[in-house]
């Protein structure tokens, strides 16, 4: 029982520890960057003027959507690797809604 409350404060302490770490997401060959916090809070975005053209708004709407999306995904890759650093990859019913 010890050790399930120590692991929770572990898990308790890393889901904190997420929102100090950072993550970028890359569209069109790194035309768009996003930066966001391992609790999927937006930092920045920076989007490089090659990336824009006035004629054709919607490619740059799908790279930026595409660049967030990709910095949500690293996001929760970094939160099961740290998860999984403590649970030893153990599917534990109710730890995923930490995260």
């Amino acid at each position: 029982m010890k050790d399930a409350q120590k692991m929770q404060q572990t898990l308790l302490e890393i889901q904190e520890n997420l929102g100090n770490e950072e993550v970028e997401g890359t569209a069109g060959g790194g035309l768009i960057k996003v930066k966001a916090t391992g609790k999927h809070f937006i930092k920045s975005i920076k989007i490089s003027p090659e990336a824009v053209d006035k004629d054709d708004l919607e490619t740059l709407e799908d790279l930026v959507t595409a660049a967030v999306n990709d910095a949500i995904n690293k996001a929760n890759a970094l939160a099961a690797e740290r998860m999984n650093s403590v649970t030893g990859g153990l599917d534990i019913p109710g730890l995923g809604k930490l995260f």
